[in-house]
């Protein structure tokens, strides 16, 4: 939950500088901040992120030719003053399709605790541009509930991918609007028409129901991402409590990708499978590119500054391989301040 991603500036670039005997190295963290999300369209890289903490106002793209440095970031688009959607941005993901981008992101009415009214949105921008205008597609269907003022249930980290011929989106949600943001998260996978219009009812696919999903103040899965590679389908979650340093990873493996992506007893839950060390606290909310030649394959993902309880975090990436079952190997967290090797193909690398 509360899931940001802020604190980084234009102020910020260059700080990750090394000497010119380690240009082809750089060290973790990237940038301030926190549920990163990076796409590759043609040579670049586009960060989105949202403006400011969880009360933010907006939401913003960044274009680099690195996959080590954001870049500079202009604002896309501006909540409104009043509406579902007029505070409380989290989490935003940028995605591309029929030539249009698409941000999808989780906001709330009102500002500040409890965070019971987040619902996801869409916006789709006006040109084939991802840092030029945008327009608001309104509140996704993410569970009917006839009670409430939106007429949907809860629901934040919305991600959609098209698998054979077909558009998903993937979410964390509630079972149903409660008074208290000390409400349980699963997991919800439903079918799209199209990017802005969520076309079936919801099914449930995953829920804090295994010992290392469990044990903390709130049990939870949110932050779903889909992995695709070589035929295979995955959703990578986040699971534990974001604000501690037991946030990791979880895997959900479709079995059978002849059969559909709506049944839920077709999809086969493992982990933890990354989580932190006695150095590297709180890892999660991942998310998955290429290098700039495409021949590695990278993760995205925060971490906590310190062991306590708190919002204060930073991006880090590391590259992972997939192992001889198919599955991704994302091994260990590498410590900040650690020299890595740069992504293939990276200018200066």
């Amino acid at each position: 939950m509360l899931a940001t991603l802020s604190g980084y500036t234009a102020a910020d670039e260059g700080k990750n500088e090394l000497p010119d005997t380690l240009k082809g190295m750089f060290k973790n963290p990237i940038a301030a901040g926190a549920d990163p999300w990076v796409i590759k369209s043609g040579k670049y890289y586009y960060t989105c992120l949202s403006n400011g903490n969880v009360d933010s106002k907006g939401i913003s793209v960044c274009r680099s030719l690195k996959l080590t440095e954001p870049g500079s970031k202009i604002t896309v688009w501006t909540a409104p003053d009043t509406g579902w959607n007029s505070t409380q941005i989290w989490a935003p993901e940028l995605h591309h399709m029929n030539n249009r981008w698409y941000i999808y992101y989780a906001a709330g009415r009102k500002k500040g605790a409890p965070y019971i009214h987040q619902r996801s949105g869409v916006l789709e921008s006006v040109s084939d541009d991802p840092q030029g205008q945008y327009i608001d597609r309104g509140l996704l269907q993410t569970g009917v509930d006839k009670n409430d003022p939106s007429g949907t249930i809860w629901a934040i980290d919305v991600n959609v991918a098209s698998i054979k011929g077909k558009l998903y989106a993937v979410w964390s949600g509630w079972e149903k609007n409660m008074d208290t943001d000390k409400t349980s998260q699963q997991l919800y996978i439903a079918e799209m028409s199209n990017p802005w219009t969520i076309s079936s009812k919801r099914v449930k696919l995953s829920g804090p129901d295994q010992p290392w999903e469990q044990g903390g103040p709130l049990n939870l899965n949110e932050g779903p991402e889909f992995l695709l590679h070589k035929g295979q389908v995955f959703i990578i979650y986040s699971t534990r409590e974001s604000w501690t340093p037991e946030y990791r990873l979880g895997q959900l493996r479709l079995k059978d990708p002849a059969r559909s992506l709506l049944d839920a007893a077709n999809w086969l839950k493992s982990g933890p499978v990354f989580q932190g060390t006695q150095t590297v606290h709180g890892t999660g909310h991942a998310s998955f590119t290429t290098s700039p030649d495409g021949k590695e394959w990278w993760m995205i993902y925060h971490t906590k500054r310190s062991t306590k309880p708190g919002w204060e975090r930073d991006i880090m990436m590391q590259k992972f391989k997939w192992d001889k079952d198919g599955n991704p190997d994302f091994g260990k967290p590498e410590p900040a301040g650690k020299l890595l090797k740069k992504p293939s193909g990276e200018e200066g690398g």
